[in-house]
């Protein structure tokens, strides 16, 4: 790789928002770079990836990225309790993470983006006209990019733009763990076509677990957990092996484990821009607490910043100005909310008055509610859907 050569975006980080943006800059004409310390696109796939026929449909995702489809969902407690809601036809679909990052790494080149793998972007520093990115290789080698623009797409590692002031936009973190499953056919069937979640303290305190069905005869187990400081929490390890005993899937061969961490803020009022350095995705809270969900959201932050990209590299650079702005408006206020409601839910979750709340929610949504209509809540955020007055309760403002 050439170091004279004056890029036109260096991009830190291939997942979906960086690959994302990537294809959409290079379909233009930008003279693009991508540079991830992954040698291969399917390791550390740590993504639950369930997401609505919507996003697959919105993104123009192939076959060969959806591993299920899913039509209903299975909520199991606060206690026992197994709570069903099934729709006619498929509501949505779980991804296969690595295939993903694989198709748009291959759209992305065939764009004619650069895409270097095993190579970690470890500092920059802002040059008259642009940036100057190091990068380190597989081996230990050095690299110096020049760059117009460079977008750190790092995730929750803020590798390049740092974590925000805390007194302007505080983080709310957690931690999953997740494991592939192989196990036959008939134990599969029991799971497939539908998102199974473990919900209040006596599964996963302050969390919630899943199965979510992969191809036949594979599942994902998973755990996730918002971090609390201010009380002990136990072992995600030790969790994710209670959830398989109490589930009978001790018998499942493991083909994977993996873990990550989301850090997001929920009033996104961090800096998107430092000079020619750009934040994207997880890297500007794009991620929901809610669902845990980042995909989808990383995705929408590149199709809000890629037209105003092209716009500065043509010579208006004060479209980016609209940047923050617009991708607050493409989240949406119930964005907000859900992240709102996140945090209370989840925190609350570590004691017989939390799972009491979260009783009383599942006992109105089974009255009230079908598969469309929690897909729209899950997804959509519609919590109007149960009225005004039903806000209170669902944030725990009212105990009653």
């Amino acid at each position: 790789m050439s170091e004279a050569r004056i890029w036109d975006v260096v991009i830190a980080g291939a997942g979906p928002a960086g690959l994302h943006l990537a294809r959409q800059l290079a379909e233009a004409g930008a003279a693009v770079l991508v540079a991830d310390p992954l040698t291969d696109l399917r390791q550390a796939a740590f993504s639950s990836a369930a997401l609505p026929l919507q996003a697959v449909e919105q993104f123009g995702l192939p076959p060969q990225v959806v591993a299920a489809r899913w039509r209903g969902w299975q909520l199991h407690g606060p206690d026992e309790r197994v709570r069903d809601w099934f729709a006619d036809a498929p509501l949505g679909a779980v991804l296969d993470f690595g295939s993903l990052r694989q198709w748009l790494a291959q759209q992305a080149t065939a764009q004619g983006a650069v895409v270097q793998l095993g190579w970690r972007v470890q500092r920059w520093q802002a040059q008259a006209g642009g940036a100057s990115a190091w990068l380190r290789g597989p081996g230990g080698e050095q690299q110096q990019l020049q760059c117009r623009w460079l977008v750190d797409a790092t995730g929750q590692q803020r590798a390049l733009i740092g974590d925000p002031d805390l007194r302007r936009a505080a983080l709310v973190s957690g931690a999953g763990v997740e494991w592939l499953l192989q196990m036959p056919l008939a134990c599969w069937q029991r799971w497939a076509d539908r998102l199974s979640f473990m919900l209040g303290s006596q599964w996963v305190p302050q969390g919630y677990g899943w199965v979510f069905p992969m191809a036949p005869g594979q599942l994902k187990l998973g755990v996730c957990r918002l971090s609390d400081p201010s009380r002990p929490q136990p072992p995600l390890h030790q969790l994710l092996r209670g959830l398989q005993q109490r589930l009978q899937l001790e018998q499942a061969q493991v083909l994977d484990r993996h873990g990550g961490l989301i850090r997001s803020s929920i009033s996104r009022r961090e800096p998107h821009r430092r000079g020619a350095l750009l934040g994207l995705g997880d890297a500007v809270s794009t991620a929901n607490l809610l669902g845990g969900e980042g995909i989808r959201h990383a995705m929408a932050s590149s199709a809000v910043l890629a037209p105003l990209l092209l716009q500065a590299l043509a010579g208006q650079p004060a479209a980016l100005h609209r940047y923050a702005p617009r991708l607050r408006r493409r989240l949406g206020w119930r964005w907000g909310l859900s992240g709102r409601l996140a945090r209370r839910t989840w925190l609350g979750l570590k004691d017989q008055r939390g799972d009491q709340r979260l009783e009383r929610l599942l006992q109105g949504l089974e009255r009230d509610a079908q598969a469309e209509d929690l897909a729209a809540l899950l997804f959509d955020y519609r919590f109007e859907r149960y009225g005004l007055r039903a806000l209170p309760y669902l944030l725990g403002w009212h105990s009653a």
